[in-house]
C-alpha cells in the first residue's frame, strides 16, 4: 500500500540521517545552546536582509510552535483572527482556546484571509465586554493548498499596521509555498513583512522540528521562558540544529519541496486529463479531488489517503506528496483510478 495521506510518513532525507549519524556520538550542550543551532541560525538569517535582526528559535512541530507563540504573544484578553480551515481553528483540538486566547474565525476564500475580513473583525469588537483583536494568523501554503501572493501578503500586513495587529505566519509548508508555481514570495520577503513565522521542517523532509523566526524586537523578550513553560524546549535541543543546519546546506529545503511540488503536479495534470472534478484549487504538494464513495473504496485497498469532506454518495479526498514521492506511485495510482473509472 502506498500512503498520500501526508508528507511526513518517511522517517527523513538522507542528508538529514546522515548528519545525525555523523555526530551521534558527539557531545554537545543542551537546549538548543550548542554550536549545531547556533550554525543552523547563521544559515536562516542568510536568507533574510541583513538590516533586519532576527531571533530564530527552534521548536519540535507544528502545534507547539503556534500554542506557544500565542500564549507569549497575546494578553488574557487578546485573540487571534483566523480562517475558518485556520490549523489552529480545525486541527490542534483548541490548543488555542486552552491557553485562554479566541480564535475569532472569518470566511475562508481557498484557505486564505481577505484584509477587508480582518478589518470588520476589528470593528466589530469595540468595547470591554469583547475580547481585542490582536493577531492574525494565516498559513503559507494554506490548508487547502493554495499560496499568498507578494501582493496579497503586503495588503494584509498593510491592514495589520493600521489597526497595530501582530501578524504570524504559519510555514508549516512554507517550503512548497515559496517552491510553488506562482509563487513571488523569499522567506526575506516574508521577514518584511510580518512580525514572526516559522519555517517547516517535519513536512519538508526532517525528522522533526520547525525554525520559528520572530522579527518583531517587542516580542523577543523571555521568549525561551514561553518555551520552557509550555513543555516545548527540547533538551537535546542539538538534534534539531543539526537537522536544520543540513536543510540549509546546499538548498536542501528549497530541493526537497521543489521536488514534492513537481511530483503533485504531474499527478494533478494527469487527474484534469481523466476529467476529475476538483474540490479545491492547488498549486503545492496537497491535491483535493473529488469521487464517488464506491471509487474511493476501491483506491483504498492499495492506497492511504484522507478523506477530506465526507458526503454520501460523494467525498474529497486530498492526495498529498512529498520530498519522497517516486513518480512511479503516482502514474501507478493514476492508472489504477482510470481502470476503476473506466469500468
Amino acid at each position: 500500500m502506498y500512503s498520500f495521506r501526508n508528507d511526513y510518513s518517511e522517517i527523513a532525507h538522507k542528508n538529514i540521517l546522515d548528519a545525525l549519524s555523523k555526530y551521534a556520538s558527539e557531545q554537545n550542550v543542551g537546549y538548543g545552546l550548542d554550536s549545531h543551532s547556533s550554525n543552523a541560525r547563521k544559515l536562516i538569517r542568510k536568507q533574510i536582509d541583513r538590516d533586519i535582526d532576527v531571533d530564530v528559535r527552534f521548536l519540535i512541530g507544528g502545534t507547539s510552535c503556534n500554542k506557544i507563540v500565542i500564549s507569549h504573544v497575546l494578553r488574557p484578553f487578546e485573540a487571534v483572527i483566523a480562517a475558518t480551515t485556520g490549523h489552529i481553528n480545525v486541527h490542534e483540538a483548541g490548543a488555542i482556546e486552552a491557553s485562554g486566547h479566541k480564535v475569532i474565525t472569518v470566511p475562508s476564500h481557498n484557505g486564505k484571509l481577505l484584509p477587508a475580513d480582518i478589518t470588520k473583525v476589528v470593528h466589530e469588537h469595540v468595547d470591554e465586554h469583547m475580547v481585542v483583536p490582536k493577531m492574525v494568523y494565516i498559513s503559507n501554503a494554506t490548508e487547502t493548498g493554495s499560496i499568498y501572493t507578494k501582493a496579497e501578503l503586503t495588503a494584509i500586513s498593510k491592514v495589520c499596521h493600521v489597526h497595530n495587529l501582530i501578524l504570524y505566519v504559519d510555514g508549516a509548508r512554507l517550503g512548497a509555498a515559496l517552491t510553488a508555481i506562482g509563487n513571488d514570495l523569499t522567506i526575506n520577503d516574508i521577514a518584511q513583512l510580518t512580525d514572526l513565522f516559522y519555517i517547516g521542517g517535519t513536512k519538508n523532509g526532517t525528522l522533526f522540528g520547525e525554525a520559528l523566526v520572530i522579527v518583531n524586537d517587542d516580542l523577543k523578550n523571555n521568549f525561551r521562558h514561553s518555551i520552557k513553560q509550555n513543555g516545548g524546549m527540547l533538551a537535546k535541543g542539538f538534534i534539531t540544529g543539526i537537522q536544520f543546519e543540513a536543510l540549509f546546506t546546499d538548498d536542501l529545503f528549497f530541493k526537497l519541496a521543489k521536488h514534492a511540488n513537481e511530483v503533485a503536479n504531474i499527478l494533478k495534470n494527469k487527474l484534469t486529463d481523466l476529467n476529475v472534478e476538483f474540490f479545491a484549487s492547488s498549486s503545492t504538494n496537497q491535491q483535493f479531488i473529488n469521487l464517488d464513495n464506491n471509487i474511493i473504496t476501491r483506491l483504498l485497498e492499495k492506497y492511504d489517503f484522507e478523506i477530506w469532506n465526507k458526503g454520501n454518495t460523494s467525498s474529497a479526498i486530498r492526495l498529498v506528496t512529498s520530498w519522497a514521492t517516486p513518480i512511479e506511485a503516482v502514474d501507478e495510482f493514476i492508472n489504477d483510478l482510470k481502470a476503476i473509472l473506466n469500468k
